[in-house]
C-alpha cells in the first residue's frame, strides 16, 4: 500500500464501490416504490368495484368479483365483523380482521337478499321508500401490507381499504389485495445482478486504475532513475527526460532540468569564485611576503607603506568574499528604515581621501526613507563612489530623488563611460575591463557585483547609463516602505 499505483487503485475502487453501492440503492428503492405503486393500483380498483356494487344494492351472492388468486376480497362491517370474502381465501393478514368466515347475522341485515325482501325490517317497508344507491368514499383508501392464503397457497399481498354506504344506510369497509410476487421478484431479479456485476466491475475498475496509473507514473521512473544516475555522478550538466505529453509529469520534468540549469550555474559560479578569489588573494599574499623577507634580511630595505598597501587590500578582498558569501547564504537585509539623503551626506562627508572633490545634491525638503540595513546601503554608495573616483576625469557627482514609488540615487562621472555591450558584464565577479586591471588602480571587480546583489536583496535595482558629463550613471533605485 506504500505504492501510489496500489494507493490509486485502492481509492478508485472504493469511490466506484460507493457510488455503485449508492446508486444500486436508489435504484432499488425506486423500483420497489413503482411497483408498490402500481400494485396500490391495483388493489384500489379492485377494492372501489366492490364497494360500487354494494353501494348500488348488489346483494352479497350477486357480487362480480375479479380473479380471487390475484385480488383477495374481504369486506366487514362497522363492528368489524366479516360479512363477505373471498370464495378461496383461507387465512388472511394485513387488514381488518384475520376471520375469513362471514358472520350470518351480520350479513342479514347489511344488504338486501337476493329476492329484494329487507332482513332486517320483516317485509314491512318497500324498495321504494330505500334511496336508489349507496355511497362510495372519495378519499384515498388505506393501505396495508399483509399475506393471504387462496386456496392452499400463502403470498404477500398489498391492501386497500375502501369504505362503502349502502342503500340501508350500513357502512362496510372493502379490503381488496394485490399480489407483490412481481414486485418481490423484479426486485429481487436487480439485487442479485447488482450483487454479482459489483464484485467483477470493482475488479475491472482496480485493473484498469493500476494499469493506467503505472502508465502515467513510467515518465516519473525515467526522471528518478536519471536523478539517481546525476547524483551518484555529480555530473550536473545531464539533464532528465522530458516527456511529450503536456501534463504535471511534463511540466515536473521541465521544472526538474529548470532546476538542475540553475544549480549547474550556481555551482560553476562558485567554482569560478573560489578561483577567482584564489588568484586574487595570491597576489597581495605574494607581494607582502616578499616584502617581509626582505626587511627580514634587509631591515633598511623595508616597504612599510607597500606592506600595510597590500595589508589592506587583503583586508577589503575578505571583507568583500565575506559578504558575498552571506548574500549567497541568502542573508536578509534588516527590517529598519534608512534615510538615503542623510546617508549619502554621511558616506561623502566621511570620505576625505578622494582625489576628486564629490558633489552632492539631495534636496533639504525631501523624505527619502526604504526599509533595509543602513551598513550594507552603505556599502553600496560607498563601491560606486569608488569606481567614479577610479574613473572621473574631473568631476563626480551624486544625487538622490524621489522616482515613483522608490526612491533613487544616482553616481556620475565623467570619464570614458562604459561600452554599451559592458553594461551587464560589470556587474559580475571579478570582472575589470582593461583600463582598470592595475593592481595599483585599486578594486578586484567585486565592489559592482556586491552593489548589485545588494540592491537586489532590498527589492531595487542597480542599472548603468550614459551621463550627462559624457561618463557612466549608475542609477540604484530601492522601493519606499509599504
Amino acid at each position: 500500500m506504500r505504492s501510489v499505483r496500489a494507493r490509486a487503485a485502492l481509492g478508485a475502487t472504493l469511490v466506484v464501490a460507493v457510488a455503485l453501492i449508492g446508486a444500486g440503492l436508489a435504484v432499488l428503492l425506486v423500483l420497489r416504490d413503482n411497483l408498490i405503486g402500481q400494485a396500490d393500483l391495483q388493489a384500489e380498483v379492485a377494492a372501489r368495484d366492490v364497494a360500487g356494487q354494494l353501494a348500488t344494492g348488489t346483494a352479497y351472492d350477486d357480487l362480480e368479483l375479479d380473479d380471487e388468486e390475484d385480488h383477495p376480497v374481504q369486506v366487514v362491517d362497522e363492528e368489524g365483523r366479516v360479512v363477505i370474502v373471498s370464495k378461496d381465501l383461507r387465512a388472511v393478514t394485513g387488514t381488518g380482521a384475520t376471520d375469513v368466515t362471514p358472520v350470518p347475522s351480520a350479513s342479514a341485515g347489511a344488504t338486501p337478499s337476493p329476492d329484494g325482501d329487507d332482513d332486517g325490517d320483516d317485509g314491512q317497508d318497500d324498495d321504494s321508500s330505500r334511496p336508489d344507491s349507496g355511497e362510495v368514499s372519495s378519499d384515498d383508501p388505506e393501505f396495508s401490507d399483509g399475506t393471504a392464503t387462496v386456496d392452499r397457497t400463502t403470498a404477500d399481498y398489498r391492501f386497500a381499504a375502501v369504505e362503502a354506504t349502502t342503500r340501508d344506510g350500513v357502512t362496510l369497509t372493502v379490503y381488496a389485495g394485490a399480489p407483490l410476487a412481481a414486485e418481490q421478484e423484479a426486485v429481487g431479479t436487480v439485487r442479485g445482478a447488482m450483487l454479482t456485476g459489483l464484485p467483477v466491475l470493482l475488479v475491472v475498475v482496480a485493473g484498469v486504475t493500476w494499469l493506467v496509473t503505472r502508465r502515467a507514473l513510467r515518465p516519473v521512473e525515467g526522471i528518478r532513475r536519471e536523478m539517481a544516475a546525476i547524483t551518484a555522478s555529480e555530473d550536473l550538466a545531464r539533464r532528465v527526460p522530458e516527456p511529450d505529453s503536456r501534463d504535471e509529469i511534463a511540466a515536473l520534468a521541465r521544472t526538474t532540468n529548470e532546476t538542475l540549469t540553475v544549480l549547474e550555474a550556481s555551482v560553476e559560479r562558485q567554482r569560478r569564485f573560489v578561483a577567482d578569489a584564489s588568484h586574487e588573494l595570491r597576489s597581495p599574499i605574494a607581494s607582502l611576503r616578499t616584502q617581509l623577507e626582505v626587511a627580514e634580511a634587509h631591515p633598511e630595505l623595508l616597504d612599510l607603506p607597500g606592506a600595510v598597501a597590500d595589508t589592506v587590500r587583503l583586508q577589503v578582498l575578505a571583507a568583500d568574499l565575506l559578504l558575498l558569501a552571506r548574500l549567497d547564504a541568502g542573508e536578509k537585509p534588516g527590517g529598519g528604515t534608512v534615510e538615503l539623503g542623510a546617508l549619502v551626506r554621511e558616506e561623502v562627508s566621511q570620505r576625505t581621501g578622494d582625489r576628486i572633490a564629490v558633489a552632492v545634491e539631495v534636496p533639504e525638503s525631501g523624505a527619502f526613507e526604504v526599509n533595509g540595513s543602513r551598513g550594507q546601503l552603505s556599502r553600496v554608495i560607498g563601491n560606486l563612489l569608488d569606481n567614479a573616483q577610479r574613473h572621473a576625469e574631473g568631476s563626480v557627482a551624486v544625487s538622490v530623488a524621489a522616482d515613483g514609488r522608490g526612491v533613487r540615487v544616482e553616481v556620475r562621472d565623467d570619464g570614458a563611460g562604459v561600452p554599451e555591450d559592458e553594461r551587464e558584464r560589470i556587474f559580475e565577479r571579478f570582472v575589470r575591463l582593461d583600463d582598470a586591471r592595475s593592481r595599483d588602480d585599486g578594486g578586484a571587480g567585486l565592489g559592482l557585483a556586491i552593489a548589485r546583489d545588494v540592491a537586489a536583496r532590498h527589492g531595487g535595482t542597480l542599472t548603468v547609463h550614459r551621463a550627462d558629463e559624457g561618463g557612466a550613471a549608475f542609477r540604484l533605485w530601492l522601493p519606499r516602505p509599504a
